[in-house]
């Protein structure tokens, strides 16, 4: 089992910045690649970004040079830093783990990117 824990979400406005960090407990040495994804209301969760164990990453187009996913395994924490975010980046954003062959999610944080 692994426990997945956000933090970080808030309101901002247009153009600021806001770093999620996505802290894993439980059986964290079967974890594999963990990424964040988003759900904005009346739409379906999509990848924002993905790391895998060696450390390799990926994007959403929309997000490419502005978002920046890091992982420090000695602290169990992912990281997602924001910047020149826009209003629709508004979203809850889930932090997310495959290990095991399962695939676990923390409870989500809100981002609200507004003026």
């Amino acid at each position: 089992q692994v426990q997945l824990v956000e933090s970080g979400g808030g309101l901002v406005q247009p153009g600021g910045s806001l770093r999620l960090s996505c802290v894993a407990s439980g059986s964290i040495f079967s974890i594999n690649d963990m990424g964040w994804y988003r759900q904005a209301p009346g739409k379906q969760r999509e990848l924002v970004a993905g790391i895998t164990r060696g450390g390799s990453t990926n994007y959403a187009d929309s997000v490419k040079g502005r978002f920046t996913i890091s992982r420090v395994y000695g602290k169990n924490t992912v990281y997602l830093q924001m910047n020149s975010l826009k209003p629709e980046d508004t979203a809850v954003y889930y932090c997310n783990a495959d290990a095991s062959s399962l695939r676990y999610w923390g409870q989500g944080t809100q981002v609200t990117v507004s003026s």
